[in-house]
């Protein structure tokens, strides 16, 4: 593994999601049918492996029926797109995501085309929620997008169209064909011109931060594991953690080796590309290029960055599968992370790991490629 303690941790920074963003979206959210907060497993057998007090591991492969938290900020991005969209065009001033859902100006929502860039969950996510707010759908997938993810993007009706190259190029030629086409874009990656709908995007993703801190028994977590690709979701988690525990938990991100641009950004000081394929088993993590917010929070509040192994995220699938826990590739990367920080003296005291410290992890996929989990895990998910 790789660790860089952040040297720019606790410096002042911008305000990247007001509070105001965020409840509004807790408020939209928590409104859908299907929603119900998703469990808080503690984990007192691996605590005891990692040499700590406690490991809580926030599950996210219920969430919605998607097997990821993905549609807290994708769908919820559509649902608010559209209602902004439809006041612009002057069909609806105040419409809600109900009034989308029940179809009610689905003669003018289907005239809008939405589109985004995906290594599988983020798409699936968006795609739901065009399905469910009644608006057309093109997803682009990058050539090692695997064909069960395709296939279960496709379920919900979108468009998907595979181009040549890595998650980065997929999400320029997402751009490119919206500009041409007059769609609009659905990212979880801000760059520069394009920061409001990721900031949407990240206000949704607090909501699971924010359930994990009121599920929460006992002394507050001392440390937060969490993994990252563009960063959207681990900046989330960053504010809330922020928002609601004082002092704040340690954050320590968590990136594949192939895939590192926080911890090249880290080691940079400022936004770095990783160029190349991003060959990973954690898909969902690969990723060469940080969202600017994403990078905005991180820079400031992560107290360390971490690139793993492939194998350590196999580990750590099949050992949450010993505990009856079905998480894919992508979500394990901070229990692998804080394993192999345990295991070693110097990273421990690097981080301030006891035997007191209390570990928050999110697991924030399912086995959503059952044949990928298959392969890693030798067993089937269920």
């Amino acid at each position: 593994m790789r660790l860089l303690l952040n040297p720019r941790h606790g410096t002042p920074g911008i305000v990247v999601l007001p509070a105001g963003g965020f409840r509004r979206a807790k408020a939209e959210i928590t409104s859908w049918d299907g929603y119900a907060p998703t469990p808080l497993h503690d984990l007192p057998d691996i605590a005891v492996r990692a040499g700590v007090a406690m490991v809580r591991l926030k599950d996210e492969s219920p969430r919605f029926g998607l097997g990821s938290f993905k549609a807290l900020g994708g769908a919820y991005a559509v649902a608010t797109l559209l209602t902004t969209e439809l006041a612009r065009r002057g069909v609806a001033s105040h419409a809600g995501s109900s009034d989308l859902a029940s179809g009610r100006y689905a003669e003018a929502t289907q005239a809008i085309t939405i589109t985004c860039a995906t290594d599988g969950n983020h798409g699936r996510a968006v795609a739901w929620g065009a399905r469910r707010f009644h608006c057309r759908c093109v997803i682009f997938v990058h050539e090692t997008v695997s064909q069960p993810r395709i296939d279960a993007i496709a379920a919900y009706g979108a468009d998907v169209q595979r181009v040549r190259g890595n998650y980065d190029d997929a999400v320029r030629e997402a751009d490119r064909q919206a500009q041409t086409h007059g769609w609009f874009v659905v990212s979880d990656t801000a760059y520069g011109g394009y920061t409001e709908v990721p900031r949407t995007v990240m206000q949704g993703y607090r909501l699971m931060a924010d359930e994990a801190a009121d599920q929460w028994q006992g002394p507050p977590p001392t440390h937060v594991f969490m993994q990252a690709g563009v960063g959207g979701a681990a900046a989330a988690v960053s504010v809330q953690m922020r928002s609601r525990f004082n002092p704040a938990p340690a954050l320590v991100i968590v990136e594949p080796e192939n895939a590192a641009c926080l911890l090249a950004s880290g080691e940079r000081g400022a936004p770095a590309t990783v160029p190349g394929e991003l060959d990973t088993i954690m898909a969902g993590l690969a990723c060469g290029e940080p969202s600017l917010l994403a990078w905005q929070e991180l820079e400031r509040s992560a107290t360390a960055f971490m690139a793993i192994p492939d194998e350590a995220a196999a580990d750590a699938m099949r050992l949450l599968a010993q505990h009856n826990l079905i998480i894919g590739e992508s979500g394990v990367a901070g229990l692998a992370a804080c394993l192999l920080v345990s295991a070693q003296t110097d990273a421990r005291r690097s981080l301030r790991v006891a035997a007191d410290s209390r570990i928050l992890l999110f697991g924030t996929e399912g086995a959503t490629d059952p044949e990928v989990y298959q392969r890693i895990v030798g067993a089937t998910a269920r």
